[in-house]
């Protein structure tokens, strides 16, 4: 599968569908069945040791700019899942901390057109290695940003609050 072509934005068409979808169906929204998913919200620490940056990559399916995020997997914990995604989606591995950062919403649309709304959980992984080889190479963009550039290119309002406000818990902030 090619990679989207960068810079793409996702149509407004597409969004309007969706929540015209969710309007005939109210039920997925006040019925309790948001889906849960756990996303990881990787950083590295730039040369000079104090600022950093933030990972973005692009979806596979329609090229908008998300952070790496998954299901839960069976016998894993939250932070696993979302450590292990980013190694598939992205080849990045480093120091994942085992409690949220927080959360966002967003509506996923499956391929059959369903959709549905989805709670993700997020994990902070301060990235230590970053391989050129992984599962999902090819299949996506990879750009290392400013919080505010994170916050720019991503749709969801509050995964935007999330990344801008984005303050590292590492033993160098303690």
């Amino acid at each position: 599968m090619k990679p989207k072509k960068e810079g793409r934005k996702p149509s407004p068409d597409k969004s309007k569908h969706l929540l015209q979808q969710l309007a005939q169906t109210p039920d997925k929204l006040f019925g309790g069945t948001f889906r849960s998913q756990f996303g990881a919200l990787c950083f590295r620490y730039k040369d000079d040791g104090e600022e950093f940056e933030i990972l973005v990559i692009t979806s596979r399916d329609s090229g908008r700019w998300i952070i790496p995020k998954c299901w839960p997997m069976k016998g894993k914990k939250p932070y696993e899942s979302a450590a292990i995604e980013a190694w598939e989606e992205a080849g990045v591995r480093g120091t994942v901390r085992k409690s949220a950062i927080g959360r966002y919403t967003y509506l996923k649309e499956f391929d059959d057109g369903d959709v549905a709304p989805c709670i993700v959980e997020m994990f902070q992984i301060e990235v230590k290695e970053v391989r050129a080889d992984f599962k999902e190479k090819g299949q996506r963009l990879l750009h290392w940003v400013t919080p505010d550039e994170a916050a720019r290119r991503v749709r969801e309002i509050e995964l935007k609050s999330l990344l801008v406000h984005f303050i590292p818990q590492t033993k160098r902030s303690q």
